[in-house]
């Protein structure tokens, strides 16, 4: 007697498994409902309207915010009341009546006619649920927390978004112009991996990246052909004055896909950490009096590194075109045939101004900022600015520490009013940021004091009277400045 077949066990329930199966449904050309008539409706219409679908809205009566999105979204409206057989053909269906019974009646009916339903803000009425979308078509990622996290869901896609590119999806159709070529041309599996990998994360992103399509294209074919190797890349960029959440969401995706991070002495840690782990990391630091690379040195590993085929970010502190030398390593880098692309980063003049709450121009009293260092390349102390601070510019001075009695004497001398506001900032946008408040006449005191010994920038003009420098240390000791008062 043949054994009775065995009815499976049904498996438990288990937190570590999902209660959805992500899929991507096929809407091109396909009518796609929306029943409702207010913001929840045009919410759905907004969303739809990032694809392909034949959006159809159903309701008698729809509200303004509703008709403008379908006016946008090149919509459809309905204007009767939901019934069952315009169901018809739809590919699925969305119910935003704000209303439970009234939702519930389209799910039920659409589950007769088998198309999926979804309830807005009902999650037991629905089939499916719509996650957060981040659009780079014909890429799209989609995150849901099935309900439980909407918010949690929106940080996700805002951290997927700074990943990536708006380019993203070019890159993607170029790739798909080129997938049947590579096929036919690299007939070997393993090496065809290899070609996509340097496809997409080689010059030819980095080209399309940087807004350079036809030369990307132009790298898709080289690639392809075999005629050069995937050239190298590199990217001159600024990594802020140190928080590292006040880094450019470009150079937070760069870090990422670099292969060697070339890095300054100022740029702290944390930053360098958020680079891929297995990418090589080489300090090139340069310190007042204590170099340990020259900058001709650096100039010639960027070009060796670029012509070996590495995709390079050169990490600098603040911002790559103010005082960080990137004119020099953009010359050699032309000159060595190897391709760039500068990333802005936050200057320290503008993290220390928010910090400090400074307006660094202000109407009827700064109208305008200049950018200084307390010395030129010849080592001469405040060579041509003094003018300019003299006719009631904000002047912020990088790297003022060891020149602050000089930088006072000469404006002083040239005319300034030694009560002249001044504001000096430690470490700026570091956790351990330091802020000191005093007056032109109190700047020289700053080389006298051995505590000070980090990065330091100096504001003077008249607009660091507006800051919030109530908490603020003083540049000059208070018996010091009672004696001057008397």
């Amino acid at each position: 007697m043949a054994a009775r077949p065995t009815k499976p066990k049904a498996r438990p329930a288990s937190a570590n498994r999902l209660d959805v199966f992500p899929v991507f449904m096929k809407v091109a050309g396909r009518a796609v409902l929306v029943v409702g008539h207010g913001g929840e409706a045009a919410a759905k219409v907004r969303l739809l309207s990032e694809t392909n679908a034949r959006i159809v809205v159903i309701s008698k009566e729809i509200e303004p915010d509703l008709q403008e999105a379908i006016r946008n979204a090149g919509a459809e409206h309905v204007a009767e009341d939901f019934r069952p057989g315009l169901l018809t053909g739809a590919a699925m269906v969305f119910s935003a009546r704000e209303d439970w019974a009234l939702d519930k009646a389209v799910v039920d009916a659409a589950r007769i006619m088998g198309v999926p339903a979804n309830a807005v803000d009902k999650p037991e009425l629905c089939d499916f649920y719509t996650g957060a979308l981040v659009n780079r078509a014909p890429i799209a990622v989609a995150i849901t927390s099935t309900g439980v996290g909407p918010v949690l869901a929106r940080h996700i896609r805002a951290r997927i978004e700074a990943m990536l590119p708006r380019s993203t999806g070019q890159l993607a159709r170029l790739a798909e112009n080129f997938r049947d070529a590579a096929a036919r041309v690299i007939t070997d599996g393993a090496a065809r991996r290899r070609f996509w990998a340097r496809f997409f994360s080689g010059s030819v992103a980095a080209n399309l990246y940087a807004g350079k399509p036809d030369v990307a294209r132009s790298e898709a074919q080289r690639l392809l052909n075999g005629i050069a190797d995937d050239p190298g890349f590199v990217w001159l960029v600024g990594a802020g004055p140190g928080a590292e959440d006040l880094l450019t969401l470009r150079a937070q995706r760069l870090l990422q896909e670099a292969d060697v991070i070339v890095h300054d002495a100022l740029v702290p840690s944390g930053v360098i950490a958020m680079g891929r782990r297995d990418a090589e990391r080489i300090s090139v630091g340069k310190r007042k009096g204590a170099h340990s690379v020259t900058q001709n040195e650096i100039n010639a590993l960027l070009v060796k590194l670029g012509r070996e085929g590495h995709k390079v970010v050169r990490l600098k502190a603040g911002d790559p075109m103010i005082f960080g030398r990137a004119a020099e390593e953009m010359d050699a880098l032309r000159a060595g045939g190897v391709g760039f692309d500068v990333v802005p980063g936050v200057t320290a003049a503008f993290a220390a101004a928010a910090s400090a709450q400074l307006p660094l121009t202000l109407r009827g009293v700064a109208s305008n900022l200049v950018f200084a260092t307390g010395h030129n390349a010849k080592s001469e102390t405040l060579p041509d600015w003094a003018g300019l601070a003299l006719k009631g510019s904000t002047v912020a001075v990088y790297m003022g520490r060891s020149v602050a009695a000089a930088v006072a004497g000469k404006l002083i001398a040239a005319g300034m009013n030694a009560g002249t506001p001044v504001a000096v900032f430690e470490n700026a946008a570091h956790p351990d940021e330091r802020q000191f408040a005093g007056h032109l006449g109190d700047l020289p005191r700053l080389a006298d004091r051995p505590d000070v010994d980090g990065a330091v920038l100096i504001v003077i003009g008249e607009a660091v009277a507006y800051a919030a420098l109530d908490h603020a240390e003083p540049l000059a000791p208070q018996t010091a400045r009672a004696v001057a008062a008397a």
